[in-house]
């Protein structure tokens, strides 16, 4: 693995599969030993969150380590007022290893360009590869596999979960259709779904990747259908009624997980019943939503384990002067 976790398609497929094998014995692990003592997480988010800020205070702390939670606007970069990349070579003489929530995937890119301790892509408008390695794992307990398993994403496909999941595609060797408007305000970024396509791993089965306008012929016949939010934090509010009117066709609804009677259906949270799933399917026996929320805890635990390689830490150099 890299140092850095920007994004998924910088892992091979083995090191997909070793996060999701590691997560899975993290979560069997009862009486934790203290691999991280002496170790310090900075969250560093410019959105708020719930779940990946909880999931990784707690994978820290569980592993002997401690964890800081910093809110963006309180530093001098939020303001214009310093580099990213002196706040990356600053927090990196402070903090061991540091979880980025920004809007800009480029910023947090420049970041990492300039930090010497590992730098973990918390959510960016581009990317949510600890979500989708989490997920991942879901889909494996509740289906037993990965390769050969139909994905249907449903909604708004601009989005960093779809992202994710298209590069996580060919290297778990998982096929996806992405259900979406015609409209390149809904539409995966191009550039994403050329990398995806283009992707080909020795040992990894072929993938096929799709994008339509049809939300049942993408579900039909599917192993897992998805959703995300339609109002995600990237999107002005004064577009709400707008795009509600855009995608109330891609609703997750009984009647589209009729067309996939033997999916389960999976939501990264937060969701709002009513807009892009209904409440009698993200409330109902084949939802593994929560399941999903919990895996997020396991997967941290394997990051900050894979990325710090629990052993004799390294001196930090000495300030001069």
């Amino acid at each position: 693995m890299t140092q850095h976790l920007l994004s998924i398609g910088d892992l091979s497929p083995a090191a997909v599969r070793g996060l999701v094998d590691l997560a899975r014995r993290q979560r069997r692990v009862r009486r934790r030993a203290r691999p991280l003592a002496g170790r310090t997480l900075l969250s560093f988010f410019q959105m708020p969150s719930l779940r990946t800020a909880v999931s990784f205070d707690v994978a820290m702390t569980s592993l002997g380590g401690s964890a800081i939670d910093y809110a963006s606007e309180r530093s001098p970069w939020a303001k214009g007022k310093e580099s990213v990349e002196d706040v990356a070579r600053v927090l990196s003489r402070y903090v061991d290893v540091v979880v980025l929530r920004m809007h800009g995937h480029d910023e947090v890119a420049r970041f990492a360009a300039n930090a010497s301790v590992p730098v973990i892509n918390g959510l960016t408008s581009r990317e949510h590869p600890a979500q989708v390695l989490a997920d991942l794992l879901t889909i494996e307990d509740a289906l037993g596999r990965l390769a050969g398993v139909r994905v249907a994403y449903l909604g708004d496909a601009l989005n960093n979960v779809t992202h994710s999941l298209l590069l996580a595609a060919p290297r778990a060797g998982f096929d996806l259709t992405v259900a979406c408007p015609d409209d390149p305000a809904y539409a995966p970024d191009p550039g994403v779904l050329a990398a995806a396509r283009a992707a080909r791993f020795r040992g990894v089965r072929r993938v096929r990747l799709e994008v339509t306008d049809d939300p049942r012929a993408a579900a039909r016949g599917a192993d897992v259908v998805y959703t995300d939010s339609w109002m995600s934090y990237r999107i002005d509010p004064t577009l709400e009624a707008r795009r509600i009117h855009d995608l109330t066709r891609y609703r997750v609804d009984a009647g589209v997980l009729a067309a996939a009677p033997d999916a389960v259906f999976m939501h990264p949270l937060p969701a709002l019943r009513g807009k892009e799933v209904t409440a009698d399917v993200i409330d109902g026996p084949r939802s593994v939503v929560f399941d999903q929320a919990e895996n997020r805890l396991h997967m941290h635990r394997a990051l900050l384990l894979d990325l710090l390689r629990p052993g004799p830490r390294a001196p930090r150099r000495s300030a001069r002067g």
